[in-house]
């Protein structure tokens, strides 16, 4: 197993089609970990502003990151992991959604603001991705956008070490880190390792996972670098 470098919180075999997505877009993965958003969001001075556009536009993927959760719900192939997608629909309901909700309200934005935006080309890229991976239904490409979207996540909250003093900026980085989260993001891992196409039938489906990965990474960190350009 590897646990060193990039995604170093999380295990992976060495040899292993998760290692290898990882390194086709290592560059970009650690510019997101390292990016002036996460920097000033552990700094706590992050401007209001910013930090407006960044929570209207992420809440924009809610909807869809839950009809993703309930499709992996319907397509794994076993019961544990069906059970573990379904625990994770009820922490997103009870803690996220109410992390958004209180934040807005911190941020004095009017929900008319937040729930009918404007969207952005990254947030529309990945809201897209998420559709297209929850109407086409295969479990491996699911887990492939999931694998990105909360490890990329892991790797930047994890990063800092001082936490900031304001909720809706430690509230952000309290949601995608510790031991349960970490877990969460292992078990993806996990799945998708363990559901990757064997290397005698790879072909098409894994040329098509190693392309969403690459996208779903690009799509982040345009999502980051989107911020700072309204």
């Amino acid at each position: 197993m590897t646990t060193t470098g990039i995604g170093a919180s999380i295990e992976v075999a060495a040899d292993g089609a998760v290692s290898d997505l990882m390194s086709s877009t290592s560059r970009q993965w650690a510019a997101a970990v390292d990016h002036r958003f996460v920097r000033e969001l552990f700094a706590g001075s992050i401007d209001d502003a910013v930090m407006r556009d960044y929570l209207v536009q992420d809440y924009q993927f809610f909807e869809s990151f839950l009809s993703m959760l309930g499709a992996c719900v319907a397509h794994a192939d076993e019961l544990e992991a069906k059970l573990r997608f379904a625990r994770q629909l009820g922490m997103l309901v009870a803690d996220e959604d109410t992390y958004f909700v209180d934040s807005f309200a911190e941020l004095g934005i009017d929900p008319a603001d937040y729930l009918h935006p404007e969207l952005t080309a990254p947030t529309v890229g990945f809201r897209d991705l998420m559709d297209d991976s929850v109407a086409s239904a295969p479990y491996p490409q699911l887990l492939v956008v999931l694998v990105v979207a909360e490890w990329l996540y892991l790797d930047w909250a994890e990063s800092g070490e001082e936490m900031p003093q304001r909720q809706v900026h430690r509230g952000w980085i309290d949601l995608h880190r510790g031991e349960a989260f970490r877990g969460w993001v292992q078990f993806l891992v996990d799945e998708l390792e363990r559901v990757f196409p064997e290397e005698e039938d790879q072909s098409s489906e894994a040329e098509n996972l190693n392309r969403i990965w690459r996208r779903a990474v690009d799509l982040e960190c345009a999502f980051f670098d989107n911020v700072y350009d309204n």
